[in-house]
């Protein structure tokens, strides 16, 4: 397990370097707007600010729910539950694990889900 705990840490860490880019974007247009009476709702040439804050603030929320995932993944692995269906409690095959390593159920019952 000590190498499915090392794999899922830099994933982990991969996953927090581009929530923490995503979060730093959003603040810097935060910043760089604040303030502004500029109406780029109406801009022709470029993406409109609500456009932009709505792309930023998907990005963000989809890169901290990777972590949450991540740290949820790790606690079962401290726990000994990792690639155990949280479902039916059948092993989650391995072929699985390798591409969404988070997983907490097995195909069939994320099928039926």
């Amino acid at each position: 397990m000590s190498d499915v705990r090392a794999n899922l840490e830099k994933l982990r860490a991969d996953a927090a370097v581009r929530a923490a880019a995503a979060a730093s974007t959003l603040a810097e247009l935060l910043r760089v707007r604040q303030g502004s009476n500029d109406d780029d709702e109406h801009d022709p040439e470029g993406v409109t600010l609500s456009s932009e804050w709505s792309r930023l603030s998907a990005l963000s929320d989809a890169a901290a729910d990777e972590l949450r995932r991540f740290d949820a993944a790790l606690a079962r692995v401290d726990a000994g539950t990792y690639g155990v269906c949280a479902n039916c409690g059948k092993p989650i095959p391995a072929a699985r694990l390798a591409v969404r390593p988070f997983a907490e159920l097995c195909v069939p019952c994320a099928e039926a889900i």
